[in-house]
């Protein structure tokens, strides 16, 4: 575990709306094992408990690393990160724009290639790559655009 310690105090707004989440309502699990963890990491709390990380951590049932971060993160960033986490930071660059899926559906009525009843969606992937229509697709990627399109090839109105 990192040598630094975080030392949390909390204000009696934030205590009571720590109890509250513990209490009652519909939170995720997390979300209460996070609200537990802080709770009994106070070291203001009126009734202060004489137990040691190791021990909340034994009794929650997390690791030392997790009372760690989430002390850590509401020490850093305050009460609602450490209860529900940072969002997502990653940005996913869409491969499936309008032109590729109009590619992709035409493709996908025409005639299958020779020795194929039907196209397959890893045929699909195939032709379109193999056509320039994009450098890399997943077969998967080809089942989504053709869902969302309506257009499956193996249904009989589709297409």
């Amino acid at each position: 575990m990192p040598k630094i310690k975080y030392r949390l105090s909390l204000i009696p707004q934030e205590r009571e709306e720590l109890e509250t989440i513990v209490r009652k309502g519909k939170h995720s699990s997390q979300k209460v094992l996070n609200a537990l963890i802080l709770l009994n990491c106070d070291e203001q709390a009126p009734t202060r408990r004489t137990l040691k990380e190791q021990q909340i951590a034994d009794v929650l049932n997390v690791s030392a690393m997790k009372l760690y971060r989430v002390k850590q993160r509401f020490v850093d960033e305050g009460l609602e990160v450490a209860l529900n986490g940072r969002k997502g930071q990653r940005v996913y660059e869409k491969k499936a724009d309008g032109e590729f899926e109009a590619h992709l559906v035409a493709l996908s009525c025409s005639e299958p290639p020779p020795g194929h009843v039907r196209w397959s969606l890893r045929l699909l992937a195939d032709k379109v790559v193999e056509l320039q229509y994009v450098d890399s697709v997943s077969y998967e990627t080809v089942r989504r655009v053709l869902k969302k399109t309506n257009s499956n090839p193996g249904r009989k109105s589709g297409g």
